[in-house]
C-alpha cells in the first residue's frame, strides 16, 4: 500500500491534504510533514494544506487558501481522519482521487485507496513509514518535516507514555531526532499553558468526580468558561489533568459550547471507542471525542460510561 501510495503523490502535479476538524498535533503533523516530504522530493508540484486552522498549533503549521476549481485537478489525501464526518473542508468531495491514511479504528471506509494501521501510536509515524518509499537515503527528510512528524508522534503517544508506543515508535523517534530541529523549543511551544488554563485546572482537580464504578466527570457549562475566560479549546488541553488518580478507570469531560456540548473521553482501560461513535464521534480505544446536544443526552453518556467502568 505505501508503495501505490508514493506511485499516486508520484504521478500527480497537485495535491491537497487534509485532516480531522478540531485538529491536534498529530492532524497537524502529518498533514503538515506530508507536505514537507513531498515538497523536498518532488519541488516542482503544487501541495496545499487544507482545513481550517487552529490559531492553538501554529508553532506547527499554517493552513493554505484554496481555490475551489483547484481540488477538480487534484489527487486528495486525508490524514488522521476515521470518518468522512469529520475531515476537515468538504471540498475533498472534488477531488479527482482520494487516498486515505490514518491509525484510528476504522468508521468510514473510505478512498480509493486506503492505507489504515491501527498498530502504529500515530498518523505521523505512518508518514515516517511512507517517507522509505521516497529515497533509500538514510535520511530523506527535511529539517523542518522531521519536527512536524516528531510533534506529531510525542502528540499522539503523550510523550511516549501511551500503550500505543512501540519500539517501532521509538525507532522513528530515534530517526527523526537526528534532524537539525530544537526538541526542547517544540516541547515548550506544545505544552505552554497561560494563567487562566492552569486556574481552570485547579478548578478541574477540586471539582472532579469518581463514581463507584472508577468513571470520572467534570463539567463545564458555557458560565464556567466565561467565568475563567477560556475557550473549550483552552479545557480540552487539560482533559488528562487527573489521569494518574488512583481507582480510576475512565472519565469524561463535558465542555458547553454555544450549540453543542463537547465531550472528551479517555480510559486507562476500558475501550470507550464505540460509545464515543455512538455519540456522534469516534477515535482511539483510549482516548475518543464527541458531542452531545442536551445535558440530559450527557447524563445518559455517563450512564453508558459507568455501565462500561463497572463491567471492566
Amino acid at each position: 500500500m505505501k508503495k501505490l501510495i508514493y506511485e499516486k503523490i508520484k504521478a500527480w502535479d497537485s495535491i491537497i491534504i487534509h485532516r480531522h476538524v478540531r485538529p491536534d498535533p498529530d492532524a497537524y503533523g502529518s498533514q503538515a510533514g506530508l507536505k514537507e516530504l513531498i515538497n523536498l522530493h518532488f519541488p516542482e508540484k503544487k501541495v496545499y494544506l487544507a482545513g481550517d486552522h487552529d490559531p492553538s498549533l501554529t508553532f506547527l503549521a499554517t493552513m493554505d487558501e484554496i481555490a475551489d476549481n483547484i481540488f477538480a485537478q487534484s489527487l486528495i489525501i486525508v490524514c488522521d481522519t476515521a470518518n468522512i464526518e469529520r475531515i476537515d473542508d468538504n471540498r475533498y468531495e472534488k477531488g479527482r482521487f482520494l487516498i486515505k491514511i490514518d491509525h484510528h479504528p476504522e468508521v468510514d471506509p473510505y478512498g480509493d485507496l486506503s492505507w489504515v494501521d491501527t498498530e502504529a501510536s500515530s498518523t505521523s509515524e505512518m508518514i515516517c513509514e511512507l517517507s522509505a518509499e521516497f529515497s533509500e537515503a538514510e535520511k530523506n527528510l527535511s529539517d523542518e518535516a522531521a519536527r512536524l512528524l516528531y510533534g506529531g508522534i510525542v502528540g499522539d503517544t503523550g510523550r511516549f507514555r501511551y500503550p500505543s508506543t512501540t519500539q517501532k515508535t521509538f525507532f522513528w523517534a530515534g530517526q527523526l531526532v537526528q534532524y537539525r530541529f530544537s526538541i526542547s523549543e517544540l516541547y515548550d511551544k506544545m505544552y505552554a499553558s497561560s494563567l487562566a488554563v492552569i486556574r481552570l485546572e485547579g478548578y478541574v482537580l477540586s471539582s472532579v468526580e469518581v463514581r463507584p464504578s472508577g468513571a470520572g466527570v467534570v463539567y463545564l457549562p458555557k458560565e464556567k468558561l466565561e467565568e475563567f475566560g477560556v475557550t473549550s479549546r483552552d479545557a480540552a488541553s487539560i482533559v488528562n489533568a487527573f489521569s494518574t488518580l488512583e481507582g480510576l478507570k475512565a472519565w469524561v469531560f463535558f465542555v458547553e459550547e454555544e450549540d453543542v456540548i463537547r465531550v472528551r473521553l479517555r480510559s486507562k482501560g476500558p475501550e470507550i471507542h464505540k460509545l464515543a461513535g455512538s455519540y456522534h464521534g469516534g477515535g482511539h480505544p483510549l482516548a475518543s471525542g464527541a458531542h452531545v446536544t442536551s445535558w440530559e443526552e450527557a447524563d445518559r453518556l455517563l450512564a453508558e460510561l459507568d455501565d462500561i467502568c463497572r463491567t471492566k
